[in-house]
């Protein structure tokens, strides 16, 4: 009689009319992390740090002009004709116009050349290409207030000071270097045998730049007008220098005139900080969502 010898396993497995059953494998519970809330903590705390002046900016803009000497954080009312007496009683409303014709002006000139001369000097392999992009870089070092007595005797015998052209020129100048810079590079990364592709079935180079490669290249497309805006919405000496009618300034310009002799303006001058802050917010809250949707677009299938 022969007996059958059993093998031991890790337990009894039910069988049921379809077989063995599976044994469900739960997921072990992830138990306290100290580093992690540290972590937590210490992003919650700089986070912090960074949005505190803009609080302080907010609450001295609501604060009564009586109670701007008061060492109290808090005010004990809060005084929203501040923003209606700024706007009303200085040409805050033209310097604003100013700056975004300004900025969007200096955005779309940096764009308009910077991307062919990027993508010419990502594809071709001409002489000197090296030596070009390297005095695009040492551009980048040359301050405007050191080129600023130049520029402001150029402009004027050009009879163009006080002038929107003459702030959207000097601000495309002198970004236009990093753009040329930033998306050589990004294109450059772009392998080239996908517009070879596009060509082969029958795409123009110009639409094999427009439909392959600027959308590959969106995230640096983006960087660079980032910079661009930021740049010149925050100009200061050449809106200073080169526009001396107050309806003609920008906005840095316009904020800095709440800024006596003797006295400060602090209510209005906060006030004019946080008009000035909310169209840089707008631009971020819509060009994040393309620099997230800018690192697959344009991909193949």
């Amino acid at each position: 009689m022969a007996t059958a010898t059993q093998t031991a396993g890790p337990g009894p497995v039910k069988e049921g009319p379809a077989g063995p059953a599976k044994r469900t494998v739960r997921p072990p519970r992830r138990g306290f992390r100290p580093r992690s809330l540290v972590i937590a903590a210490f992003a919650w705390l700089l986070a912090a740090l960074f949005l505190a002046p803009y609080l302080e900016m907010i609450v001295t803009a609501l604060r009564p002009a009586d109670e701007l000497r008061d060492r109290t954080y808090l005010p004990d009312k809060l005084d929203w004709s501040n923003f209606i007496e700024v706007w009303r009683e200085s040409s805050l409303g033209n310097n604003l116009q100013v700056t975004l014709l300004v900025a969007g002006g200096s955005t779309l000139l940096v764009l308009l050349v910077s991307l062919p001369a990027a993508y010419y000097t990502a594809r071709m392999r001409f002489r000197g290409r090296k030596w070009f992009l390297l005095l695009v870089l040492v551009t980048q070092m040359f301050q405007p207030t050191a080129l600023l007595v130049g520029l402001y005797r150029e402009f004027y015998q050009l009879d163009m000071l006080n002038s929107v052209w003459t702030l959207i020129l000097t601000n495309a100048a002198f970004n236009l270097a990093f753009a040329v810079w930033i998306l050589t590079a990004y294109i450059g990364s772009i392998p080239q045998e996908l517009e070879e592709a596009a060509m082969v079935d029958g795409t123009s180079r110009f639409g094999a730049m427009t439909r392959v490669t600027l959308p590959l290249a969106l995230p640096g497309v983006v960087t660079a007008v980032i910079f661009t805006f930021i740049s010149a919405w925050n100009e200061f000496v050449m809106g200073l220098t080169l526009s001396t009618e107050p309806d003609k300034q920008p906005l840095t310009v316009g904020i800095n005139n709440f800024i006596g002799a003797y006295t400060v303006q602090w209510n209005y001058l906060f006030a004019a900080s946080v008009v000035a802050i909310v169209p840089v917010i707008i631009l971020f809250a819509f060009i994040e969502r393309h620099v997230v949707s800018g690192l697959t677009a344009g991909s193949v299938k």
